[in-house]
């Protein structure tokens, strides 16, 4: 397991954040997307819902992949953020994952946004760098 702290935590769980998940099909040919709906936990857990996109196909395809997520705008070197590398645990396409995802967005982003959402994909983070590593 990583070792989170407690900036990790609150940079990637800071509400009205928007961070970008970058996947690769089994070929390795990458897309990267916003998304806003990740949530972290203390234990290096993310929980994310994914509508029928990109992303969805690349995950089922090939597990890996990088949420990259900063604390402020515009992004500078000296900007506060990270680059979390993940493993796919589980997506759901049905289920307690799927519904609580829903329910958390609906609340956020209203009944439409959440309709969109079609998978609840649980990652395991396997590796944290900064968003600039000099060196």
């Amino acid at each position: 397991m990583v070792e989170l702290n407690k900036e990790i935590l609150e940079i990637v769980n800071k509400p009205g954040r928007i961070g970008t998940l970058g996947t690769a099909d089994k070929q390795g040919q990458p897309n990267v997307a916003y998304f806003g709906s990740p949530q972290l936990s203390e234990e290096g857990k993310i929980v994310m819902g994914l509508g029928n996109n990109k992303s969805l196909e690349n995950l089922e395809e090939n597990p890996f992949a990088v949420f990259f997520v900063a604390d402020e705008s515009p992004v500078t070197f000296t900007t506060p953020g990270y680059r979390l590398y993940l493993k796919t645990r589980e997506i759901q396409k049905e289920g307690p994952i799927i519904d609580g995802v829903k329910k958390a967005i609906s609340e956020v982003a209203g009944p439409d946004a959440a309709n969109m959402i079609v998978a609840g994909v649980v990652f395991d983070v396997t590796d944290i760098r900064p968003l600039v590593a000099m060196g």
